[in-house]
C-alpha cells in the first residue's frame, strides 16, 4: 500500500511493460470484410492463388506491335506499319497482330495475340491508315506479364501484419472477400474525481472540466481501437467499484486519477479486489503514479489525473498491452523515419522527384524489384518509402539514406 507512504519502490518502465506482456494472451479470431480490415492485426498467412496481372498487359497508352518490324525506326527512319484494330480496356482482343501491322492499345488492356510490345504514343504519328514509328521497341517493352505483381501461390501477407489501406487493395485483387484477424479490445474509460464535471455542465468554483476522457478516447480511435466513455466515478469505493465492475464486461480498463499517495487515491487498493496488480509506481516523469492489474485476461490500467501525465502513460503502458491482445509487439511505428545502408542503387532523373518504395530491416534498406505506377504489391512488399529529390541523380549502394515506414513493423508474440 503507497497511500500516504510515497513509492519507495518503483518498477523501470521495460520492467513493467513486460509484466504486462508476460500476463496477457491474445483475444479471439474473427473473419473480417476486406472494406473494414484498416489496422487489424492479421491472423493467418495469405496466399495468393491467381496471378495478378492474370494476362499480358500494356503498360503505357500506344500501339501494340511485333517488336522486330520496329528494328532502326527512328524520326529520321520512320518505319510504317498498318493499322490493324484497336483495344480497349477490360475487353478480349478480336484481332491478331500480324508482321506488317500494329494495333492501337490503352493502358492496362490485355495484349493481342502476336504482338509482344508497345510502342509509346509519343514515338509514333498517325498518317490515317497506317502509324508511322519513330523508335525501335525491344520485345517485352511497356508490356506488364502476366503475374508480373503477383503470383500463383506466392506469399503476400504474413501472420501479424497490421493490415493497410494498400493491403485491402491486394487482397480484393485476388479476390479475397474476407480475412482472419486477432479481434481488437474494446477499451472503457472511466476518471475518477469528485472536482470533474461533464462538458456541458456548468462549471462551478474549485470544479473542472473532465478531459481526460475525450482526450483518451481519441487516442483509441487514433489507432483504431473501439472505445466507450462511462464517465466520473466519484472519490468513494461504491461509486469507483459499481463503475469498474461494469467496466470489466469490456476487454480492457482505462482509469484515470486516484492512483497517487493521497488518502483519496483508492483506485489501486479497490483493483486490487477484482484482479491482480502487477506494478504500481513507476521510473518515469511524468506518470509515476501509474499502475496496471489484470483480471481475466483483462488489463487494468490506472493512470495519474493530470492529463499530461495520463495521456504519457497510455502510450508508454497501455497501448503496448492492447496490441498484446492482438498478438503482436511493434517495433518501429508507421510514419516514423529510419536509417539504414542501401543494398541496391536507386537511379532517378534530374528535376523529377522519384518516390521509391523500398524494405527496411532494421539497418539495410533494398529498393524493390517491380515498382511501376500499376503495380500495387509493391506497397505490400515494402514497407518504407525513400524520397530521391529533384536535385539528385539517385543513391549509390552502401549509402546511407533515410525512409519513412508506410506500415508499422511488428513482431508476433507466438
Amino acid at each position: 500500500m503507497v497511500r500516504e507512504i510515497g513509492f519507495w519502490k518503483r518498477d523501470k518502465v521495460d520492467s513493467a511493460i513486460n509484466k504486462l506482456f508476460d500476463r496477457l494472451k491474445a483475444l479471439d479470431v474473427e473473419e473480417i470484410d476486406v472494406f473494414s480490415c484498416q489496422s487489424y492485426v492479421l491472423a493467418e498467412d495469405v496466399y495468393a492463388e491467381k496471378d495478378i496481372p492474370s494476362f499480358d498487359r500494356a503498360a503505357m497508352d500506344g500501339y501494340a506491335v511485333r517488336a522486330e518490324d520496329t528494328f532502326g525506326a527512328s524520326p529520321t527512319n520512320p518505319i510504317m506499319l498498318e493499322i490493324a484494330g484497336n483495344v480497349e480496356i477490360g475487353e478480349i482482343p478480336d484481332v491478331v497482330v500480324e508482321s506488317g501491322k500494329a494495333v492501337k492499345i490503352v493502358t492496362g488492356a490485355m495484349m493481342p495475340k502476336g504482338a509482344n510490345a508497345v510502342v509509346m504514343l509519343e514515338y509514333t504519328r498517325d498518317s490515317g491508315q497506317f502509324i508511322e514509328i519513330l523508335k525501335s521497341v525491344t520485345p517485352m517493352k511497356n508490356v506488364s506479364r502476366r503475374g508480373e505483381d503477383v503470383k500463383a501461390g506466392e506469399l503476400i501477407l504474413k501472420k501479424g501484419e497490421i493490415l493497410q489501406p494498400q493491403d485491402a487493395g491486394v487482397l480484393a485483387s485476388l479476390g479475397i472477400e474476407k480475412v482472419k484477424v486477432y479481434r481488437k479490445p474494446r477499451v472503457a474509460i472511466i476518471t475518477t474525481g469528485n472536482e470533474l464535471v461533464e462538458l456541458g455542465s456548468k462549471l462551478e468554483e474549485a470544479k473542472v472540466y473532465n478531459s481526460n476522457n475525450p482526450m483518451l478516447f481519441n487516442a483509441l480511435a487514433e489507432f483504431g481501437f473501439d472505445a466507450v466513455n462511462l464517465g466520473i466515478a466519484r472519490d468513494s469505493r461504491k461509486s469507483i467499484a459499481d463503475m469498474l465492475e461494469k467496466a470489466l464486461s469490456y476487454d480492457a480498463v482505462l482509469i484515470t486519477g486516484g492512483t497517487s499517495v493521497g488518502h483519496r487515491d483508492i483506485v489501486p487498493e479497490i483493483v486490487s479486489e477484482y484482479g491482480e496488480i502487477l506494478f504500481h509506481g513507476v521510473s518515469m516523469k511524468p506518470g509515476m503514479p501509474t499502475a496496471a492489474a489484470v483480471a481475466d485476461n483483462k488489463p487494468i490500467f490506472m493512470l495519474p489525473g493530470s492529463p499530461a501525465a495520463a495521456l504519457l502513460s497510455f502510450y508508454t503502458f497501455a497501448l503496448p498491452a492492447l496490441y498484446r491482445l492482438m498478438n503482436v509487439r511493434i517495433i518501429a511505428r508507421k510514419w516514423s523515419t529510419q536509417k539504414g545502408i542501401l543494398q541496391g542503387k536507386i537511379p532517378s532523373e534530374i528535376g523529377v522527384r522519384s518516390n521509391v518504395r523500398v524494405l527496411w530491416d532494421g539497418g539495410n534498406v533494398y529498393p524493390i524489384r517491380i515498382s511501376g505506377s500499376g503495380v500495387l504489391s509493391s506497397f505490400v512488399r515494402a514497407n518504407a518509402l525513400l524520397v530521391v529529390p529533384e536535385d539528385r541523380e539517385g543513391y549509390d549502394v552502401g549509402e546511407e539514406v533515410e525512409v519513412t515506414l508506410l506500415r508499422d513493423i511488428t513482431e508476433v508474440f507466438e
